[in-house]
């Protein structure tokens, strides 16, 4: 390597931080619902639904929206309808509301070539999730090494995201730790649901401004109470007033009734998640004067007593 060669690689690192330092104070705290993609009865997407929804959003004191999460069907959409979804809700968003675009695929390169075409699209950030066909060699290095170059290439900041429920497992601690001091990795979206390990994340990455999110309502207002900044839940596309009000308790330090709506959310939550998924989601959300309609194949409706029993729970914990 000859001397011009090393100080170019010398002056990488410096010139790495100077390029993200605007970006690793990028606020993600609120309520994101990570949005659904309307389809039409043949599965094409219903731009005009996703337009009426959006506008409905725009009302909620939400802070953004996430697109193409897994709430969004992501993995049954096309590179180009990724793309173009998160191009509409940019243009759609209300003014101040944050766009948070879903890249993640299974090889690192894909990766980055998808963060980079969200960024072009409009996303202000990226949600990466971990990839997990060959979840036997997912080790800690893996990731790191995955996370690392697609942070380093990425024009947007980057949010991690571990789901066990959807993968199989948990983003490993140690690997997280190492990957919140990368300057352009600004947070996490974990939906495991252990806030011990929440709020052990965010201790360990208090100096480097890491900010976790809570990835699911069942478990919002503990997070809160562990440092968590705010949430990414499918239960916003539905209840956004009442989880941001559960924030807004929150943060007047209004314990008893922020308790006392979390006690509410989370056998709801717990039936657009865990018992019914993105069916049972989009079906609650017409409850509410959104448009859900049909998920795409080979993902199923649901029958009648499935509909019924989660009407029930609605209506049990008073939201209907």
């Amino acid at each position: 390597m000859n001397t011009v060669s090393r100080l170019v690689r010398a002056m990488l690192p410096s010139a790495k931080a100077r390029l993200y330092s605007s970006t690793s104070t990028m606020d993600i705290s609120g309520i994101f619902p990570p949005i659904p993609t309307p389809f039409n009865a043949d599965e094409t997407i219903a731009w005009d639904k996703l337009k009426s929804n959006i506008e409905k959003w725009n009302k909620i004191p939400l802070r953004g929206y996430v697109v193409q999460g897994s709430t969004g069907e992501y993995t049954f959409l096309t590179p180009e309808e990724r793309l173009e979804m998160v191009r509409r809700v940019k243009d759609m968003a209300g003014p101040g509301k944050m766009v948070i675009a879903g890249s993640g695929c299974e090889s690192t390169r894909d990766t980055v070539n998808m963060t980079r075409e969200m960024s072009s699209a409009g996303a202000e950030a990226v949600l990466v999730v971990t990839p997990s066909y060959y979840k036997g060699r997912m080790t800690s290095n893996a990731f790191i090494q995955h996370y690392t170059r697609v942070a380093d290439d990425s024009p947007v900041p980057v949010i991690l995201y571990s789901v066990p429920a959807n993968t199989g497992f948990d983003l490993p601690f140690d690997a997280i730790i190492k990957l919140a001091k990368h300057p352009n990795v600004i947070g996490m979206k974990d939906s495991g649901g252990d806030v011990a390990r929440i709020g052990n994340l965010v201790y360990k990455t208090a100096e480097d401004e890491f900010q976790v999110m809570s990835g699911s309502a069942g478990f919002l207002y503990p997070a809160f109470s562990v440092g968590s900044v705010g949430g990414v839940c499918a239960l916003a596309n539905v209840l956004g007033g009442e989880l941001c009000q559960l924030e807004r308790l929150f943060k007047e330090g209004k314990a008893n009734e922020a308790k006392q709506l979390q006690h509410r959310l989370i056998e709801v939550n717990a039936a657009i998640t865990k018992v019914y998924g993105i069916a049972g989601l989009k079906k609650s959300m017409e409850w509410f004067g959104f448009y859900g309609g049909p998920t795409r194949s080979p993902l199923q409706p649901l029958t009648q007593s499935e509909e019924k029993a989660m009407r029930d729970t609605f209506a049990s914990a008073g939201f209907l």
